[in-house]
Order: C-alpha cells, then structure tokens, then sequence
C-alpha cells in the first residue's frame, strides 16, 4: 500500500540557522528510498513556492504543501489553492501604503514585491533567498494572494499589523526584532493541506506520516497516522509526537524512515 511522508524544512531536513543549509547524504538517500519503495513524498512548510531552497525544488519531491496549507502541488499541478478574500488583501495594501508598512504578496509559485519596497527586498535577500520567481512590476488588484508578509518598522505600523488578526486571520511575528510579520488564514493549515493530499491520492491516513520540530508542526501531526519529534524539537511537541527521533545534525529523519517506515514491525 502506498505511503505519504511529510516533511517540515528549517529544524528538521535541514538547520540553516546552525550552520547546515543543506540535507545530509544519509536523509536524501533514505528520502530516495522512500520513493523507490513507491511511497509519496511531501514538503510542508509555511514558505510559498518561491521562498523554496533550490535544494529542495531540485531534489525530486512529489509534491509542496505551501503557506500553511494554502495552496498543495503534486507533480507540476495545484491540487488545492485557497486564496485570501481579494477584499481583505486589497484593503490591507491599501492600509500598509497609509503607515509605511511594506508588503509582499505570496503567489502560487511567484511572489510580488514593489521596487520600492527595498526593506523586504533586503531582508529576504539576508536569508539568502534566490529572486528567480519574484515579480516587481504588477497590478496588485489583479493579484491573487494565499498569504501576506509584512515590514513594519514602526510603533504604528506594527499596531497595524496586530490589528488585522481576528477570527478568520492568524500570523507570527519575527522574534528577533519584531518588525516582520506573517499573516495567513486560520482555516488553511497544514494538516488541512495534508488531509487534501490523502484524499486526492485515495491514501488512508494510517499510511500517512509526519516529521516536524516546532509547535506549528502540532497540526500536522494530528492530521497523520504516525508523527516524529526531532531530537532537536520543542519539549512539548516530544510529549505529542509518536515516536521522537536524534536530531537534524544527527539525521534523524533517515532513522525515522529506516526504522519505523520502511520496516513497519516497529510502529505500535
């Protein structure tokens, strides 16, 4: 019977923010092997396609659960896609160009920033982020957004941004300095994102399969029959997750594959 793997990015395939940017030979060769055994492997991340490490979009995965469940794609094709009420995003442009806030829409497989909106611009290229699917020069109010980032580099910029989270809207803000901002919608997550791809696929849930490292990993691994915790992962989600394997250094998701995947005599 054909399985579906998930897999998170920062933290848990790769640890750009400790120095390994890349996957380790031992995941990509278990990762390989899921795939030659017939199984289905997943991305899922609350990155658009366009933030995507080349890495990643070269490595050979079936499909992207994107922006939180916003949009899935298997192969070349969108399976699912929920955009932002054009409304909504309208009026929060509109809002951001009132209190200088600079915005950037996130697309299917593009992403659209205004030329003038350099400090974004800047801060994604820190991260080094390549701008192949960026578009500077568009029309906004024919532009279809599945999620939003903001810059706010002031006290009411920022009050802007707090006031735009209600019960249909959700976001994170950056820790380090507060002043980048994520916003999405609360009903697109990624289990939502992996309960279209079961049922696209006709794949039952106790053959799906979850790895993840931080609390906005928790809905995904409810959405799964068997989840993973990290070794590097949050102590909360260790308590929730199924299984806990070594960490990302460590190539736990090679051993999560090895062990309770491929040779299922493990699995409780």
């Amino acid at each position: 019977m054909e399985k579906a793997v998930f897999f998170d990015i920062d933290g848990t395939l790769i640890d750009s923010g400790h120095g390994m940017p890349y996957m380790s030979q031992r995941t990509k060769q278990a990762i390989r092997d899921l795939q030659a055994a017939g199984h289905y492997t997943f991305i899922a991340s609350g990155r658009p396609y366009a933030f995507l490490d080349k890495e990643i979009l070269e490595f050979g995965f079936d499909g992207y659960i994107l922006m939180n469940g916003a949009t899935v794609i298997l192969g070349d094709k969108v399976i699912y896609k929920k955009a932002l009420p054009d409304d909504f995003v309208q009026d929060t442009c509109n809002l951001c160009e009132e209190n200088q806030v600079e915005y950037i829409l996130q697309g299917t497989h593009h992403v659209y920033l205004k030329n003038k909106f350099s400090g974004l611009d800047e801060f994604y290229t820190s991260f080094h982020i390549a701008k192949d699917h960026f578009i500077y020069d568009f029309d906004r109010t024919r532009t279809s957004a599945y999620k939003m980032e903001f810059l706010a580099q002031n006290e009411k910029g920022k009050a802007l941004y707090h006031s735009l989270l209600n019960a249909d809207m959700t976001g994170i803000q950056d820790p380090a300095h507060n002043m980048n901002f994520e916003l999405y919608a609360r009903a697109e997550t990624k289990a939502t994102g992996i309960r279209h791809t079961l049922d696209y696929l006709s794949i039952p849930i106790e053959n799906s399969f979850a790895f993840g490292d931080g609390e906005n990993d928790r809905e995904m691994m409810c959405a799964v029959g068997c989840s993973f915790a990290m070794g590097n992962a949050q102590p909360s989600l260790k308590k929730f997750a199924n299984y806990t394997v070594d960490s990302v250094r460590n190539d736990g998701v090679a051993e999560g594959i090895s062990r309770y995947i491929l040779n299922q005599a493990h699995i409780k």
